[in-house]
């Protein structure tokens, strides 16, 4: 006989634990342990009146976010409605079935006030990063850079000119932000080409086709790891430009000895990093082993010997070609004093014309030159020792420990759902990267590290 199930009659009392009703191999439930926010009341006490109404918990705003950036739950007043019907994420967060969940409008507030105001993001970033660190999970021998597009929250169909645009009297905040940005150089200065295109909702963002797609307004976001588990020991935003990614490595490795003590032994990186600049500062004030390939563009088009088939004579400050003839930076001695080196940090060495035209080997060596000239830069050492690591069988190691960097990205994009920027200007995107990478370390810590209930 079919079975008929009778009208449901509200109770007056209900028995009810949300503990008995969040599975145990949750994922919220795997990185409540390492979720310590004790110490952000006292981090934001400065920011908050000490009169009036209480506000609303910043540990309980907090928690949410973190809930946003596990399931890629990016829009707040979404993220409110998930938090109010989900009971895991009730419990996570603290909250009873009769308690309130905030509005979505205070995040907007908060973010844009105290949070930022604070770098109350990058304080939560790094109180993650020192557990990781305290569990065991941070070797800091090796570590690994690299730089990933993301699209900003600006349409590329609205764009203008870069020399018809002109800020308005009223504007807003992320173009305030582009103006306050325009001599940092992660941004407005990291090169002194001007962008062909902007944003009106977002000037900092560069329009870039980077990825071979059709052009799109982005951020990079920049990655410092730890190789061994894979940690996030630290993350930067900039534009999508080399020269800014370069120099966004160079902030990111000083900040981790300075408030960590982590001195690598060596980095791995693309060819984007093995600038000279670059690996003269790694391996001559740095001490860091550069497992980098050269940035190098000495090859010659026409066939003829590369620069790398002439052999430097440090003692006599020469090269020597295949043919056996010396390459000097000056062939006559002149009594005013000479720079050592040019504005671009290179030193230009050339042979004598009656060498050149007498060598059988003119033709494979400077054809259609009467003499050959070659580049040196002044970190050629430094360029040289990382030619030379590249033989090794540890360069080999670290480029494939360097795919672990390139999966952070794909876990950023694909998981955690950071693909495009929910808010703008380059404050706005500090702040999207640093929660995510958060999130990240926390996934790490919770797989590594798990803890028994």
């Amino acid at each position: 006989m079919m079975g008929h199930r009778p009208e449901a009659q509200p109770a007056l009392f209900y028995e009810f634990s949300l503990e008995d009703h969040v599975p145990q191999d949750h994922l919220l439930r795997s990185i409540d342990p390492f979720v310590d926010l004790t110490g952000i009341r006292a981090h934001l006490s400065d920011y908050y009146s000490h009169t009036g109404r209480p506000s609303v918990d910043p540990e309980l705003m907090i928690r949410m976010l973190i809930i946003g950036y596990c399931f890629g739950i990016r829009s707040e007043r979404r993220l409110c409605q998930e938090v109010h019907l989900n009971l895991a994420y009730r419990w996570f967060c603290r909250l009873d079935l009769s308690d309130q969940v905030p509005d979505h409008s205070t995040f907007s507030k908060n973010r844009h006030g105290r949070f930022r105001d604070s770098d109350l993001f990058r304080h939560l970033f790094e109180d993650v990063l020192a557990r990781c660190i305290a569990e065991g999970l941070v070797g800091g021998a090796a570590l690994g850079a690299d730089a990933s597009l993301i699209k900003a929250d600006a349409s590329r169909y609205s764009k203008v000119d870069f020399k018809e645009w002109s800020a308005s009297d009223a504007v807003a905040r992320a173009t305030q932000e582009y103006l306050d940005t325009l001599d940092d150089s992660a941004f407005g200065a990291a090169t002194p080409v001007k962008p062909k295109a902007i944003s009106p909702s977002d000037p900092v963002s560069r329009y870039t086709s980077a990825n071979g797609d059709r052009p799109f307004f982005a951020y990079s976001t920049n990655y410092l790891v730890d190789l061994d588990h894979a940690v996030i020991v630290d993350v930067e935003a900039t534009v999508p430009i080399r020269q800014a990614e370069v120099r966004s490595v160079r902030q990111m490795l000083e900040r981790t000895r300075e408030r960590f003590d982590l001195h690598p032994e060596r980095l791995a990186a693309d060819t984007a990093y093995g600038t000279a600049e670059m690996l003269g500062w790694l391996v001559e004030e740095q001490s860091i082993e550069p497992h980098i390939p050269v940035f190098d563009k000495s090859a010659r088009k026409d066939g003829a010997f590369p620069a790398t088939e002439f052999i430097y004579d440090p003692e006599t400050d020469a090269y020597q070609c295949p043919g056996r003839r010396e390459l000097r930076p000056y062939w006559r001695d002149i009594g005013k004093g000479r720079p050592k080196f040019n504005k671009e940090g290179g030193k230009r060495y050339q042979s004598r014309k009656q060498d050149c035209a007498a060598c059988p080997l003119k033709s494979k060596c400077t054809p259609g030159q009467p003499i050959r000239k070659i580049s040196r830069s002044r970190h050629e050492a430094a360029r040289q020792k990382a030619r030379d690591i590249a033989k090794t069988d540890a360069y080999v190691a670290s480029g494939y420990a360097r795919k672990k960097v390139e999966m952070l990205f794909a876990h950023l994009k694909r998981i955690i759902g950071l693909d495009r920027l929910h808010l703008r200007g380059p404050n706005g995107a500090k702040d999207e990267f640093l929660m995510a990478a958060t999130v990240q370390n926390l996934r790490k810590l919770a797989k590594m590290k798990p803890v028994m209930v």
